[in-house]
């Protein structure tokens, strides 16, 4: 049963791209117009919104379904995942008395620098929707259903196409961000309980939360829920100040209960974006003709840019106003590359990736041996950039075999110089650390991490 229904949501997904349900007085034609970001948000409502979903209804084969391409779409876009393919699962006493079983997606970006890569960005949205209630119509028995396009397909399609953002861009966040996908939300955010107090260990190094429940009806307006924590809307106002694609309200009244609530109760300072309450919130009408993909993809980059800040934040993010967050001291006089006033530059580029398509995969070779037993990964390499420009104390951080860290290694040794980075005005040492990627093809061929 479960693989006819694969099938036929697949079919669906070709029919959807043919002949979508109208964008808002739209048409299908409109499609040809979208940029790459919004194809891809659409993309994602028309599959967790579309008929063959169910509505998500928490315990259900259409939640485990909508598991299953949220977990796909994280590996396509290079992350790890850190609960099977299938979810995370926990168990769920219903009011019957039986036990509905759920489930939580999660995958993994890990940060560059190496005094905060243990501590985490967490960004959650809901997977679940209120699914399919049973009904009379004219005597006789159907089914209706709550596509939820925008409660919360949109909140999920906002996290993928972030989750692709940070990991294509990873080298820019000094912290690690988790992703989740949270399983029965709409039952007392069971999913986000089961996450915080059963299931992540590392719980304990979780500094923020950033939750999208309900991004869809931007046309409402953009609204950022602190729960007035100061050090959160210190950071939200510090990118108000600076050019954005859109500005969020930064609002003191809860818009509505979500996700973020479990995670405040753990005093982690929490903030929720989201577009608010619409007429058509927990009915059958909330399909994606009533999205506005456009707002959203203004919404995502605003949401990045939210996320690099928090992951690149120095010091505590505190959950207690008077506590002042904290700026980490540099260690033997090298400081980290986010905490410089200016940063190296490579080729007159303070962009890491400058360095990496540039040198690093110009010069780096796939070892014979490696690529003979089918060895691959990502070789995460530090090194230091002194105040004469000279590249100095390189050394493999996380490994992945001798000849692909040692390939590293010596591509990275070899650096022509750089530009010494600057704080406040004086030369300093500056510590970086990159992911080198190795992969492997079909027929054995090799190639390197460039994004295209």
């Amino acid at each position: 049963m479960k693989i006819m229904k694969v099938a036929a949501l697949a079919m669906s997904l070709l029919v959807a791209v043919s002949a979508s349900a109208q964008f808002r007085g739209g048409s299908a034609y409109e499609d040809l117009y979208d940029s790459e970001t919004s194809a891809a948000l659409k993309e994602h409502v028309r599959m967790l919104a579309s008929s063959m979903m169910e509505g998500r209804g928490a315990g259900t084969e259409g939640e485990e379904l909508a598991a299953e391409y949220v977990a796909g779409q994280f590996e396509k876009y290079g992350l790890e995942l850190l609960s099977p393919k299938g979810g995370d699962v926990f168990g769920l006493k219903t009011d019957e008395g039986d036990t509905l079983q759920s489930r939580n997606v999660v995958a993994y970006v890990q940060g560059y620098d190496k005094t905060l890569a243990d501590n985490i960005i967490v960004v959650g949205a809901r997977l679940d929707n209120l699914g399919m209630m049973p009904m009379s119509v004219d005597g006789r028995q159907t089914n209706k259903t709550f596509y939820g396009a925008n409660g919360n397909a949109s909140g999920l399609a906002v996290m993928l196409e972030l989750a692709r953002m940070v990991e294509m861009n990873r080298i820019m966040f000094r912290r690690s961000v988790v992703f989740v996908a949270f399983g029965a939300s709409c039952e007392t955010f069971a999913g986000a309980w089961y996450f915080v107090n059963r299931s992540f260990e590392d719980f304990g190094t979780v500094d923020a939360m950033i939750n999208l429940d309900m991004l869809g009806t931007g046309y409402n307006g953009f609204y950022a829920y602190t729960s007035s924590n100061a050090d959160m809307n210190a950071i939200l106002r510090t990118l108000s100040g600076s050019l954005q694609p859109v500005i969020p309200e930064i609002v003191a009244e809860e818009p509505y209960p979500s996700d973020h609530r479990v995670f405040y109760a753990k005093e982690i300072p929490s903030v929720m974006f989201t577009t608010g309450r619409y007429p058509e919130h927990n009915t059958e009408r909330d399909t994606e003709s009533i999205l506005d993909y456009p707002d959203m993809e203004r919404e995502l980059e605003y949401i990045y840019n939210a996320t690099m800040a928090l992951a690149d934040w120095n010091g505590d993010i505190a959950f207690r106003p008077d506590a002042a967050p904290k700026k980490k001291p540099a260690k033997n006089n090298i400081v980290s590359y986010a905490d410089c006033d200016q940063r190296p530059m490579f080729l007159n580029s303070t962009d890491p990736k400058q360095f990496m398509e540039k040198w690093v995969y110009q010069y780096l070779k796939y070892p014979q041996e490696a690529v003979r037993d089918g060895v691959q990964g990502r070789v995460m390499v530090e090194f230091v950039i002194g105040i004469d420009g000279k590249v100095t104390d390189v050394k493999v951080v996380k490994g992945v075999s001798p000849e692909l860290d040692a390939e590293a290694v010596k591509v990275v040794s070899a650096s022509p110089k750089w530009r010494p980075a600057r704080l406040k005005g004086e030369k300093v040492r500056c510590s970086m650390t990159i992911p080198i990627e190795f992969r492997l093809e079909k027929k054995g061929k090799a190639s390197f991490g460039i994004k295209k």
